[in-house]
């Protein structure tokens, strides 16, 4: 069904402890909550509700972020990239994801529509269910060297060599169920 699985390569990189990140609306696996599907297919575009567990000696801050690779781009589809929440942070309410609706200095990234904001599941009829990845990294620097402008890809490069404990929860979205 599916073979990508972006996260298990950088792993085999670069191994990271776990993290547990759970949300009280959207089990491991399982489908998206309406509330988490775009506008145009009846959502809201709003991400779920997200926790995670204590996360290793050193956490100074945390980036997060929601990523569909079974897009039919070639290089998958970021619906949302934020990056220094602070570290003290264990949970994030559902909300847009946009800079307002975070802690005081942390900053959002355009997505692949270019807004800075969570833009809700949306797969394409016929490209069968894809999977959203929403990743939430533990790392060693309070700020990262990026001022939000940049893609969500750049700030998963950077991320990557701060990284000291990742946390991964798919959700999953049928095309035929909207």
């Amino acid at each position: 069904m599916f073979s990508y699985d972006p996260y298990a390569a950088l792993a085999e990189l670069r191994p990271v402890p776990p993290l547990e990140l759970t949300s009280p609306e959207l089990p491991p696996g399982g489908p998206m909550p309406l509330s988490a599907w775009s506008s145009s297919r009846g959502g809201e575009d709003r991400h779920p509700a997200l926790q995670w567990s204590q996360p290793p000696a050193g956490t100074k801050s945390f980036a997060i972020s929601c990523f569909d690779p079974d897009a039919p781009t070639g290089s998958g589809f970021w619906h949302w990239a934020a990056f220094d929440l602070p570290a003290d942070l264990r949970s994030l309410p559902a909300g847009d994801g946009d800079a307002a609706s975070l802690p005081d200095g942390a900053k959002v990234m355009p997505n692949e529509a270019r807004l800075q904001r969570f833009i809700g599941a949306a797969p394409p009829p016929g490209t069968g269910v894809h999977r959203y990845f929403f990743v939430i990294d533990a790392l060693d620097v309070e700020r990262l060297d990026l001022d939000g402008q940049e893609t969500p890809a750049v700030l998963g490069f950077n991320r990557h060599f701060h990284t000291l404990a990742r946390g991964i929860l798919i959700g999953t979205a049928d095309p035929a169920e909207r």
